[in-house]
């Protein structure tokens, strides 16, 4: 393109020699070669925009050619190299046909014959250069320099959205002279753990400051607090010993998955034992060597020594150790059986937990266990935590679950960890009551020290009573400064209001879904909902909860049987993988602009306001964000499209316990039907007055609600467990 230009303007120095090869001439130093008055209209072809662009550009120089010429006519040829440089911009003026040149143009000639038509130019070349034609370098290189400053500019307005800046934690600690000699010897024995004065910071964020955490050996402790203070990352910065901790204390972090490979499950948890797998390699290679026929006298006793040792760990039981565990968590005899690559995700974390509860480190750490249970297996669950022989430090936001398994509660809070004696119920009542006695103590101070700093101010002046001034002064200086107390703020959330609808609302009828001809998920299920529905779908994983729930609402269609919905029904959809559909790398504003484009800005930090992400936490990206603050963007994002009746699948996974009690006032609040799939006992208990249970390839409705199903799960508990 730029050769085919050249060849299209002729300026003084250019030549034309064989072949219509063009060359420049060699001039004196005092001559500034024509080459970059080319190059300035060649490289700035595509921003010029008009003809006073152009002249902007080169019009000095053209002036300077040619003295006799006034400035119209100096536009006027910028108007035709315009033309030149950019046909297309001439299409629409060209009778419908371009103009292309098919002979070089000389720009002297140009400015002498101004008054004559471009298209009568057919061929001009310059056979000697005019001594007369010198270019000013000065001027040209101010059109240079325009020139660029215009392309810097235009350069500056393109936005470029920088990728997230990825933070991570780090965590500093000071440690006792006494703890660091024990353990330079190699004598600290003690299982208790101690981890004093240490700070964690997230980024640029710090999230505690000067804490202590003292976890007692064989004690359970429930770690709580709002969503985003650094509870998980806490967690991460034990596990991978950035907080120092004793170095014989064995720590087990569940936190990933399985990997999936051709281990059959029941096997990837015996593999945890390392003892154990050792002492079964041992044997095996001694049978092998008598086997081949080894003389080793040492032999025998070795074989001896090591069955005594399997003997000793109780090494034939393991597998039925194993199987228990397995079983308690939803794996059934045949699953334990198939490989790890077989499993899903959800599947492939339960096989953590189990090999995580088999091995049975010093200090066990859980993170969420509950978010991948269903009920019965979060009931076995409890049950086998609270004979746990070791420490346990778990995360949890399902209040029944920190009701039965911890010992001690700790709350994270205002960058510090509070230690609390008891369960979450008692944690409840002994904060409210010690914030109680706080408020009434600080209320107390303050109204002392405005009574002693009353009777200074009345008698400062006063010289008889100087000295009694002067010890008032003194003992308002000695009182200890209390600060007051700041209460969390309270956690709403606003669901959209909806119009009543009359009913039929949702009717299902003699639906059957199978996915294969031998694989039924249920059939014959008779079930309705209406704008008072406040439904809840239990059943063990894999049963067809989330299959039912995408029937309901038209994702999926079913094998046979019919599904009515109201004409202007309007599903709500919270997905179970909701964290998985955001856009990591935009904010909060940005991804409700994304579904929801050409609303004011104003309306976006509004609706996320109402989910509690207000402030500079909706302008931080959503990879930034923890899971529960992105449960309450999703949230946000469904709710903006107002619908009028809400299905939620596994709502509360990464929710905090406050935003867990708020989402049970505002479903109460709500004028919509709601069906949710929830393992949250408490949530259910809340909002729920109907049960659809799904199992054995039917879901049925039950009478008697949660409490009627926790007795039918705690039987078939009892009698799995009869039966191994």
């Amino acid at each position: 393109m730029i050769a085919d230009r050249e060849k299209t303007l002729h300026l003084p120095g250019y030549e034309k020699g064989e072949n219509n090869i063009f060359w420049v001439q060699e001039q004196p130093s005092s001559f500034l070669t024509p080459k970059k008055l080319i190059g300035v209209l060649l490289n700035g072809a595509d921003e010029f925009e008009d003809s006073d662009e152009v002249y902007e550009a080169i019009g000095e120089v053209l002036q300077e050619i040619s003295n006799d010429k006034s400035e119209e006519d100096i536009r006027n040829i910028c108007d035709q190299l315009l033309c030149m440089l950019k046909p297309e911009r001439t299409k629409a003026t060209a009778n419908g046909a371009m103009k292309v040149l098919n002979a070089p143009v000389h720009l002297g000639s140009m400015v002498d014959n101004t008054g004559q038509n471009v298209e009568d130019v057919k061929s001009i070349w310059l056979i000697q250069r005019d001594d007369s034609l010198k270019v000013d370098a000065k001027k040209l290189e101010k059109a240079e320099a325009k020139l660029q400053e215009k392309q810097d500019k235009r350069t500056k307005e393109v936005k470029t959205i920088a990728p997230p800046k990825l933070q991570t934690a780090t965590a500093s600690q000071v440690t006792s002279k006494k703890d660091s000699k024990l353990e330079a010897k190699g004598t600290n024995r003690t299982q208790d753990i101690r981890i004093e004065n240490f700070d964690v910071a997230y980024g640029d964020r710090v999230l505690l400051q000067g804490a202590d955490l003292t976890l007692a050996h064989g004690r359970r402790y429930g770690l709580v607090g709002r969503n985003g203070l650094g509870k998980s990352t806490l967690l991460r910065m034990i596990s991978s010993f950035q907080l120092r901790i004793p170095s014989h204390v064995s720590i087990l972090h569940v936190e990933q998955e399985v990997i999936g490979d051709d281990t059959l499950a029941l096997n990837s948890v015996l593999e945890c034992d390392t003892v154990r797998e050792e002492l079964l390699k041992r044997e095996r290679e001694i049978n092998a060597a008598i086997n081949t026929g080894s003389v080793d006298p040492l032999l025998n006793s070795q074989l001896t020594e090591v069955y005594n040792q399997l003997q000793n760990i109780e090494a034939d039981k393991a597998p039925s150790k194993a199987s228990i565990i397995l079983n308690g968590l939803g794996f059934t005899s045949e699953m334990q059986q198939n490989a790890t690559k077989t499993f899903s995700g959800g599947w492939r974390m339960r096989l953590a937990l189990a090999r995580a509860l088999f091995s049975r480190p010093d200090l066990l750490l859980l993170d969420e266990p509950t978010n991948m249970l269903d009920i019965k297996a979060i009931i076995w669950l409890e049950n086998y935590l609270q004979n746990w022989p070791t420490t346990l430090l778990v995360v949890s936001h399902d209040r029944n679950f920190l009701d039965t398994v911890p010992t001690d509660i700790l709350h994270l809070h205002s960058q510090r960890i509070d230690a609390y004696r008891g369960n979450y119920e008692q944690f409840e009542k002994t904060k409210t009551e010690k914030l109680k006695n706080q408020q009434r103590e600080y209320e107390a101070q303050m109204q002392q020290r405005q009574h002693v700093q009353e009777f200074i101010d009345r008698f400062r002046y006063n010289a008889n009573r100087a000295a009694l001034v002067q010890s008032k002064i003194k003992m308002l200086e000695k009182l200890p400064e209390l600060k007051p107390i700041v209460k969390e703020v309270e956690v709403v959330l606003k669901l959209p209001d909806t119009e009543t609808l009359s009913p039929p609302i949702l009717q299902l009828d003699e639906i059957m879904f199978q996915y294969t001809s031998e694989r039924v998920i249920f059939s014959n299920v008779n079930l309705g909902a209406t704008m008072d529905s406040r439904i809840c779908i239990v059943g063990d994983n894999g049963a067809g909860k989330t299959t039912l729930l995408k029937i309901i609402m038209g994702i999926l269609s079913p094998t046979s049987g019919m599904r009515h919905v109201h004409r202007n029904l309007k599903f709500g959809y919270f997905s179970q993988h909701h964290v998985d559909q955001l856009d990591m790398n935009v904010n909060s504003v940005e991804l409700l602009q994304q579904t929801y484009p050409g609303k004011p800005i104003e309306e976006y930090r509004r609706q996320l306001g109402s989910f509690g992400v207000s402030g500079d936490l909706a302008l931080q990206t959503v990879s930034s964000l923890s899971g529960g603050q992105k449960s309450r963007v999703a949230f946000a994002r469904m709710c903006m499209g107002r619908p009028n009746f809400l299905v939620l699948d596994e709502p509360t996974n990464h929710l905090d316990i406050e935003t867990i009690e708020a989402l049970g006032k505002s479903i109460q609040k709500y004028t919509g039907g709601v069906i949710l799939v929830s393992h949250d006992e408490r949530l259910i208990r809340m909002v729920c007055n109907e049960l659809w249970v799904c199992g054995n390839g039917s879901v049925k409705s039950i009478e008697g609600g949660f409490d009627e199903y926790r007795k039918i799960v705690e039987q078939e508990l009892e009698a799995a467990a009869q039966t191994k």
